[in-house]
């Protein structure tokens, strides 16, 4: 699956559902998507939306996301 700046988060967690939690384990600005918020906002949202919320260019999540997806080949 190759991700943008566009894809939905919950497309990204359907084909890789262990992702999130590795994640939160790499990043600490990624905790917000365990709250009960996180959860809503998972629904809705893209990479941009979540490298907003992280603080984080899209470029960067993209690049952190193709390397945990690497790691776990």
């Amino acid at each position: 699956m190759e991700f943008t700046k566009d894809t939905l988060l919950k497309d990204i967690l359907a084909a890789y559902p262990w992702l999130k939690e590795e994640l939160l384990k790499k990043d600490e600005r990624f905790k917000k998507l365990d709250s009960p918020l996180g959860k809503i906002f998972l629904k809705k949202a893209t990479v941009a939306d979540l490298g907003k919320k992280a603080g984080m260019p899209p470029e960067d999540l993209l690049d952190q996301l193709a390397l945990v997806l690497e790691e776990h080949k």
